[in-house]
């Protein structure tokens, strides 16, 4: 049963290669957030993985919004990702993505939604995607949604814990997948008119990504994804692409055992970074706030198995240069991590009393 939420925000104060910042608890007793987003009048909206949706304002947590899609918290899955349309201030709709049950077990959904004016609940609820087969597994669901430019929606599955299966253009599983808001697909994608792969497929051969982004200012598409015993990865899906999964890898197997050919082959990608061992990372997010200026352009990767976020510098050709830990083990396991409008950073701690978090700069003497 959820945690009766703390309302009394806690605040702490933590020294960083580039200045102190300061860590706001805004609440307590959410039970396994996944995900979190700024409304336009400053208030949250926060997912939990059993399949609650709830609006966080001024401390408070209000009850879950109704209506929300039936959710099958089965093993990883549940609710996850929930995106604002670029127009949510005009036509208040909003993405979800979610483990549901269907035939042969469980897979990834994605569906569009309107939240009613009172916030109580949502409206015009449609599923707009549903990935092809089906599987009792428990793990690797994915999945965040990253918007282009044009309004179009990309976001990932993980390979569902059958790691052949992310080197088959014709399976969703451990793919990067593009559609628009109405499931149509994009006139981009690389396998559109393709029999050799599914015509949502941006790119395959990913492990289990569970965090995604584009760079507002560059544009560029990045993702950050699960490995075995290590072999974390950064990647810039491009359309076609194949990042490698199971073929390639920077990890080996929990049991020590190497997997597939190594860690490189012709005509599969490399990470732009990679993790070993693995920091099971949680989120990606690309800084171009005003809050930090001195973060511009950084990536920040949220981080459940070391409980911390990793500020990821990069150079003027968007290399991966150096890497800051903060906050290690300080809260719990870090499942997300956005960039606010005001440029402060709000993450979610993935635990049974899970907390909505507020990363700010600390004030000067």
């Amino acid at each position: 049963m959820p945690i009766e939420p703390a309302n009394a925000a806690e605040t702490r104060q933590f020294a960083t290669q580039k200045g102190t910042i300061v860590v706001e608890t805004l609440t307590t007793g959410l039970e396994h957030p996944w995900a979190v987003e700024a409304l336009p009048d400053g208030a949250l909206i926060v997912t939990e993985r059993p399949g609650r949706l709830r609006i966080l304002r001024d401390g408070k947590l209000s009850a879950p919004i109704s209506d929300v899609p039936e959710v099958a918290a089965h093993g990883q899955g549940g609710l996850l990702d929930v995106a604002l349309d670029p127009q949510f201030a005009t036509n208040r709709t909003l993405y979800l993505t979610f483990a549901a049950r269907g035939e042969g077990g469980y897979g990834t959904v994605v569906a569009r939604a309107v939240l009613s004016e009172d916030e109580e609940r949502l409206t015009n609820v449609e599923e707009i995607f549903r990935m092809n087969r089906f599987t009792r597994a428990g793990q690797h669901f994915g999945s965040r949604i990253a918007f282009d430019r044009d309004g179009s929606l990309f976001f990932g599955i993980g390979d569902r814990g059958d790691d052949e299966r992310a080197q088959d253009p014709r399976d969703h599983a451990g793919s990067i997948l593009h559609i628009n808001t109405d499931g149509s697909i994009p006139a981009s994608n690389p396998y559109r008119g393709d029999t050799g792969g599914r015509a949502e497929t941006w790119s395959i051969g990913h492990r289990n990504p569970q965090g995604i982004a584009f760079d507002p200012v560059e544009g560029t598409l990045l993702t950050v994804e699960h490995g075995a015993r290590g072999g974390d990865e950064v990647n810039n899906p491009l359309p076609g692409r194949n990042y490698g999964w199971p073929v390639i890898t920077y990890g080996r197997d929990y049991s020590g055992a190497e997997i597939g050919e190594g860690s490189a082959k012709e005509g599969l990608e490399q990470p732009l970074y990679y993790w070993d061992p693995s920091i099971a990372p949680g989120a990606i997010a690309v800084y171009r706030g005003k809050m930090f200026p001195e973060w511009d352009g950084d990536l920040l990767v949220a981080a459940l198995k070391y409980q911390l976020l990793a500020r990821m510098d990069r150079d003027e050709s968007g290399a991966i240069i150096a890497e800051e830990r903060l906050f290690d083990g300080e809260f719990g396991r870090l499942r997300d991590v956005v960039v606010a409008p005001d440029g402060a950073l709000l993450m979610v701690t993935d635990e049974d009393n899970g907390a909505v978090l507020r990363v700010s700069k600390a004030p000067t003497q």
